[in-house]
C-alpha cells in the first residue's frame, strides 16, 4: 500500500480535531480564562517560575514530551504490520493524549504549578496524592532509563553525533542570555542565532570523523552514560531559562523541521509500505515483541498515541511558565498531535522497509536465522551508508534507514544518503536528551515536594542544597537502570509504567471536571481512561508471567528479573489503590453530592469551581 493517502488522511483528521475538539474542550469543559493570573506571574522568581512566550513555551513543551517513545514505539510495533500502529496513534492521540495533556496543564496553571500528585491530593484524596508521589518517582526513573537508553545505543562509539550533540549545549545557554539578558525579548534574534548554530553543529560533526578530535568524542557505552548523567544533573539545577528552556527551543526547530522535510518526502516519493497491514506475529510469537497484538501494541508505541510521562511536564516545567490561559490549548493539546504525527512518520519509515531487512535489524543475527527470510536490499544499503547495519536491535538504526530511504529517494538526494542516515541518528538524539534534562528537572520537584512533607525548606525549590541532593538521587536513579539494563529488559517495563502513569492522570483529570461540577462532560477523560487502564493492567500481568519471570531462571538476568517484577508490582499496585480511591471519590461527588476542599466536606459546587486555595489570582 501507498503511504501518501494514509498520511493525508492523518493530518486531515488532526487538523479537524484541533480545531473543534480542543475548541470544546477549552470553552466547555476547562473555560480558559485569560483574567486569571498565572503562576509564571504570580510566582515570578527568574528561576523556575518565568512568564514565556507561547512560541518559545511550544517549543519547550514539545522538546520535551516528545522522547523515544513516539520515534522507537511506533518502530518495534511494526512487527505487528502497520495497520494496528497507525490507527491507535491516529485515535489515540486525538481523543486520549492530546486530552489528557490539556487538562492536566490547565488544572496544574491553576494550582500554581503543583505536581500531577499534588493535584492528586487535591482531587481524589490525601492517600492518593502519598500513592502518585510514590508511584511516578519509580515510574519516571524507569521513563528516563528507557529514554536514556537508546541515546547510549545511537551515540555510542560515534564521535559525529556525540560531538554534534556537545555543540548544541554552549548553543543554547547563549542563546539564553541572549533572549534574557543581553537583548530581553528579541526572540527573532534569538532564533536564528540558534538555528544556525544547531544545523551548524550537525554539519561540523560531519568533520569530526578521521580528524585530530575524534578520539575526544568517540565514547564507550559507558562514557555516554556519564556523559548523560553529568548533563542531566546539571541541566536540573541551572535556571530554566538559561538552558533547559532555548535548548528545547532550539531542538524542537530541528524536529519540527525534520519531520516537516518528511512529510514533504512522502507526498514527493509517495513511499510504498513493504510491510503488510497485518503481519502473523498479530498472534504472538515475534521476534522483537513475544506478546500478541493486545494488549502489547498498546505499551509499545509507549508515546505517540498517549503517555502517562506527558501528565508530568504539564505538571511540572511549562504550567510554570505559560503566559496566559488561552495559551494552554495550543501547548497542551497541539503539541501532543505533533508527537502524534512523529509517531506516524516513524511508522511510515519503518514500514517502507522490506520485512526481511526490518528483522535483519531489529534482532540479532541469531534469531534472524530461526525466521527464514532472506535480506533484500540490506547489504546494498549497509556499503551505501558506510556502517554494518544488521543485528543492530532498538528501533532507531530501522528508523534512521527508513528515514535516509525516503529522502535519498527525493530527486537529486541519491548520493546523500550516508549523510541522511547520520543526520537520522542526531535527530533521534537530540529528540531523546531533551526529555532527559525535562524529566530530571520534573523529578526533581516532586522529589522536593515528597521532602518538603518531612522538612519544609527541602520543599522550597530555589533552595540550592534542595536542588543539588534531589537531582543527585534522581540521576542516580535512572543511570543505574541504564548501566546494568537493556532494551529487552527496560523497553517492556517503561512502556507499562508510562501507560499506568497515563491511567493515573486521566483518572486525576476526570476527578477535577467531575469537582468543577461539570459531569455532563466526564466522558473526555474517562472512556480513555476505562481503556489505558483495562489495555495496560493486562499488560503489565503478561509481562510478569510471559517476559520477566523467564529472566530469573537465567543466573545473568535473574537479578534484572526480579527486579522488573518487583517494579511492576509496585507500580501496579499503586495505580490500583489510586483508582480505587477515585471510585470513591466519584461516588461521593455523584451519589451523595459531596465535595471537598483540603479534606473538608462541603455540598455547594460553586464553593470549589475555582477555590482560592487553588488558585493563583
Amino acid at each position: 500500500m501507498n503511504a501518501f493517502p494514509l498520511l493525508l488522511a492523518a493530518l486531515l483528521v488532526m487538523a479537524v480535531a484541533y480545531r473543534y475538539y480542543s475548541a470544546f474542550i477549552a470553552s466547555k469543559v476547562v473555560a480558559l480564562n485569560d483574567a486569571y493570573e498565572t503562576p509564571a506571574h504570580a510566582m515570578n522568581d527568574g528561576q523556575n517560575y518565568h512568564p514565556t512566550s507561547k512560541w518559545v513555551l511550544f517549543g519547550h513543551h514539545f522538546a520535551a514530551i516528545s522522547g523515544a517513545g513516539p520515534l522507537i514505539g511506533p518502530v518495534l510495533a511494526t512487527q505487528f504490520g502497520f495497520l494496528p500502529g497507525y490507527l491507535w496513534l491516529l485515535i489515540g492521540v486525538c481523543l486520549g493524549g492530546a486530552v489528557q495533556d490539556f487538562v492536566i496543564l490547565v488544572a496544574s496553571v491553576r494550582r500554581k504549578g503543583k505536581s500531577l500528585a499534588e493535584i492528586a491530593r487535591y482531587e481524589i484524596s490525601p492517600l492518593a496524592g502519598l500513592i502518585g508521589s510514590i508511584a511516578i518517582l519509580i515510574i519516571i526513573v524507569i521513563a528516563l532509563a528507557g529514554l536514556g537508553l537508546a541515546v547510549v545505543n545511537a551515540l555510542r562509539e560515534s564521535s559525529w553525533g556525540t560531538f554534534t550533540i556537545a555543540l548544541t549545549i554552549p548553543t543554547a545557554l547563549f542563546v539564553g542570555l541572549w533572549m534574557y539578558r543581553i537583548r530581553p525579548g528579541r526572540i527573532g534574534e534569538a532564533s536564528i542565532i540558534g538555528v544556525i548554530g544547531v544545523f551548524f553543529a550537525v554539519i561540523a560533526g560531519s568533520w569530526i570523523p578521521g580528524s585530530f578530535l575524534e578520539p575526544y568524542f568517540t565514547l564507550s557505552r559507558e562514557g555516554i552514560i556519564i556523559s548523560i548523567a553529568v548533563y542531566g544533573f546539571i541541566a536540573s539545577v541551572l535556571p530554566v531559562w538559561l538552558l533547559l528552556c532555548p535548548r528545547d527551543y532550539l531542538s524542537s526547530y530541528m524536529k519540527i523541521g525534520t519531520i516537516a522535510a518528511l512529510v514533504l518526502g512522502v507526498f514527493i516519493v509517495h513511499p510504498d509500505l513493504k510491510m503488510p497491514a497485518i503481519t502473523e506475529f498479530v498472534d504472538g510469537g515475534g521476534p522483537i515483541i513475544p506478546g500478541k497484538i493486545f494488549p502489547f501494541v498498546f505499551i509499545t508505541i509507549a508515546c505517540g498515541a498517549i503517555s502517562g510521562f506527558h501528565a508530568l511536564v504539564a505538571s511540572g516545567t511549562t504550567p510554570k511558565m505559560i503566559d496566559k490561559e488561552s495559551d494552554a490549548r495550543f501547548i497542551g493539546y497541539g503539541a501532543m498531535l505533533m508527537e502524534g504525527l512523529v509517531g506516524i512518520v516513524a511508522l511510515i519509515a519503518s514500514c517502507s522497509l522490506f520485512p526481511a531487512d526490518y528483522f535483519a535489524i531489529n534482532v540479532t543475527p541469531e534469531k534472524f536465522k530461526t525466521l527464514g527470510l532472506d535480506i533484500v536490499s540490506l547489504d546494498v544499503l549497509s556499503k551505501e551508508i558506510g556502517e554494518s547495519l544488521a543485528g543492530r536491535p532498538g528501533g532507531a538504526v530501522s528508523l534512521a534507514v527508513g528515514f535516509a530511504q525516503i529522502f535519498g529517494s527525493i530527486p537529486g538526494f541519491t548520493h546523500l544518503i550516508s549523510y541522511w542516515y547520520h543526520y537520522a541518528i542526531m535527530f533521534e538524539a537530540l529528540f531523546i536528551l531533551t526529555t532527559i534534562d525535562t524529566g530530571t528537572r520534573v523529578s526533581r520537584f516532586l522529589v522536593q515536594e515528597f521532602g518538603g512533607r518531612i522538612w519544609k525548606p527541602f520543599d522550597r525549590t530555589d533552595w540550592l542544597p534542595g536542588a543539588l541532593i534531589s537531582s543527585a538521587l534522581v540521576v542516580v536513579g535512572w543511570g543505574y537502570f541504564i548501566w546494568t539494563g537493556s532494551i529487552s529488559t527496560i523497553w517492556p517495563m517503561f512502556g507499562t509504567a508510562n501507560q499506568l502513569l497515563a491511567s493515573v492522570a486521566l483518572a486525576v483529570a476526570t476527578s477535577a471536571i467531575l469537582n468543577s461540577g461539570k459531569k455532563k462532560y466526564v466522558w473526555i477523560t474517562l472512556i480513555p481512561l476505562v481503556f489505558v487502564a483495562t489495555t495496560t493492567l493486562t499488560a503489565c500481568w503478561l509481562n510478569i508471567t510471559d517476559n520477566f519471570l523467564p529472566l530469573t531462571e537465567n543466573p545473568q538476568m535473574a537479578v534484572q528479573g526480579y527486579i522488573n517484577i518487583s517494579m511492576t508490582l509496585i507500580i501496579m499496585t499503586c495505580a490500583v489503590i489510586i483508582l480505587v480511591e477515585a471510585l470513591r471519590r466519584w461516588y461521593r461527588v455523584l451519589i451523595k453530592g459531596q465535595y471537598e476542599v483540603n479534606g473538608k466536606t462541603i455540598y455547594s459546587k460553586k464553593e470549589i469551581f475555582t477555590p482560592p486555595e487553588y488558585g493563583c489570582s
